[in-house]
């Protein structure tokens, strides 16, 4: 790879504060190539997530910010933003990260902040989504990357990916189908902003190339 190359190449943080699964398939996408980014870090608001043992190994700098030292949500986001701005990345995206941000968190890093989350939203925001779509009988769950706003899991969308709800399903194994799509839409989503091909108009995404279209929601397989 060029230096020139290298040197265009978007850099990204990636916020955990669990086992990061997420984080995981970003690093293999990078390091099989699919993925055009430099993991400039991995900072977690836990000391104990098992996250930060798999990105030191794959040579990742690992950052704690450890919410439990801070009087406040507003303390905790700003020692966490100025955490995050001393790596300069492009893009800053929260892989399993539990925590509400404070609208000033938001505003800061707005337009280069990205989440996923395990429901097809607007539908089932917040925790437990599995579950609750279970109970709410529906036939079609799934995931979603959206760009995040100061209203929790309602920013614009960028990919989605569905999944049949099937008879018998319990909260485990629809789970555990859902997180597969995950690991496929989010280092996708990943690479186009890396490739300059988001942008946002009128409140929603747009991907720039035309035949990429299609790949906005991955569809359930026929049974």
């Amino acid at each position: 790879m060029s230096l020139e190359k290298k040197s265009a190449e978007k850099s990204i943080v990636i916020l955990i504060s669990g086992r990061g699964s997420n984080m995981a398939s970003l690093l293999s996408a990078v390091a099989s190539g699919k993925l055009p980014v430099r993991i400039a870090g991995v900072i977690s608001n836990r000391p104990d997530a098992q996250g930060l043992v798999m990105a030191a190994a794959h040579g990742v700098p690992t950052c704690v910010v450890d919410h439990q030292q801070f009087a406040d949500r507003e303390a905790f986001d700003t020692a966490m933003a100025a955490a995050i701005d001393q790596l300069a990345p492009d893009l800053v995206v929260l892989a399993g990260f539990m925590r509400i941000l404070t609208d000033g968190f938001v505003q800061h890093f707005a337009g280069r902040l990205m989440n996923i989350h395990p429901s097809l939203l607007p539908s089932f925001p917040g925790l437990h989504t599995h579950r609750r779509a279970l109970e709410a009988g529906v036939r079609i769950h799934g995931c979603t990357v959206h760009f995040v706003t100061p209203t929790l899991d309602h920013g614009p969308v960028i990919v989605q990916a569905a999944v049949p709800v099937l008879d018998g399903d319990d909260e485990a194994g629809l789970a555990a189908r859902v997180l597969a799509q995950e690991h496929q839409v989010y280092p996708m989503a990943v690479r186009w902003f890396a490739e300059g091909r988001l942008r946002l108009a009128d409140g929603r995404v747009v991907l720039d190339v035309a035949q990429d279209a299609a790949g906005l929601l991955i569809a359930p397989v026929a049974l």
